[in-house]
């Protein structure tokens, strides 16, 4: 089970391909060995931090999406090695075509039996980051069929302005979904194979279904940055948060160099 210290080739035409559409999925990433295992790890961790007390119907839109836990890789000593691993940061990188990336945190995204929809947005409304080379990989940890939610894409699309400033929720849904229709984007949506990741950037739209299954669906996310990006001055409250929360003690206009970014890999 060592996939995860092995390099990953990216191929000059998949480096293409995401550079064209700021999204691609990659087979065979973890093998099946890993994907049990950190899933067995990453659940536990998810099971002892979750707060969460509402049934799902009586949640809003984004509450429904997804039972939500930041920054695992801070508290697990296992969960560290899935998430700084050098396989993940070095296909983030080559992406990105940058020499070193930073964590900017990392995310689990356990879409509960009968979750509702995780509407369309585009992340990067939310961070305080200066630079467009930010890449989030979106790792399933079991196969992850059509009816269980996976992640889905409309290629291209980090070219469109309109959107941004949308918070994800019933508005982002709407607006969003209609504005990438009238411009015709290709939307892109497919069953996620066994050890399959996909990453995409941080302009893309994207959103993911419910969840029609019994099973949880169990996804672990790690948002990386070009390791020389700065900290931009916040445009909205979510990016004043993030600063806060993600990158405290970051300053204005220096790299986002803290013990919570360190380098990946």
């Amino acid at each position: 089970m060592n996939n995860l210290a092995q390099p990953y080739p990216i191929s000059p035409e998949a480096k293409a391909f995401y550079q064209e559409n700021n999204y691609i999925k990659l087979k065979q990433v973890l093998s099946p060995e890993e994907v049990a295992h950190f899933s067995e790890v990453i659940s536990a961790e998810v099971q002892r931090k979750n707060t969460q007390e509402k049934l799902i119907e009586e949640r809003d839109t984004y509450s429904k999406a997804f039972l939500q836990i930041f920054n695992l890789w801070t508290e697990s000593e296992e969960v560290k090695k899935f998430v700084m691993s050098k396989r993940l940061a070095q296909i983030a990188s080559d992406l990105m075509g940058c020499e070193q990336v930073r964590i900017y945190h990392d995310q689990a995204l356990f879409k509960e039996a009968g979750g509702g929809i995780t509407p369309w947005h585009a992340d990067q409304y939310y961070w305080p980051i200066d630079t467009n080379n930010t890449i989030t990989a979106w790792i399933p940890l079991q196969a992850t069929p059509l009816e269980m939610g996976p992640l889905e894409f409309s290629a291209k699309s980090q070219q469109i302005v309109f959107g941004r400033d949308l918070q994800i929720g019933d508005d982002s849904e709407v607006q969003i979904k209609q504005n990438l229709r009238v411009n015709n984007f290709e939307h892109v949506i497919e069953a996620f194979d066994l050890g399959e990741v996909s990453f995409h950037s941080g302009w893309v739209f994207h959103r993911a279904g419910a969840n029609q299954t019994d099973q949880m669906r169990k996804v672990m996310t790690i948002i990386y940055m070009d390791a020389k990006a700065k900290l931009m001055n916040p445009k909205n409250d979510n990016q004043i948060h993030d600063w806060n929360t993600w990158c405290p003690g970051a300053k204005i206009g220096e790299v986002i160099d803290t013990e919570l970014n360190p380098i990946a890999g």
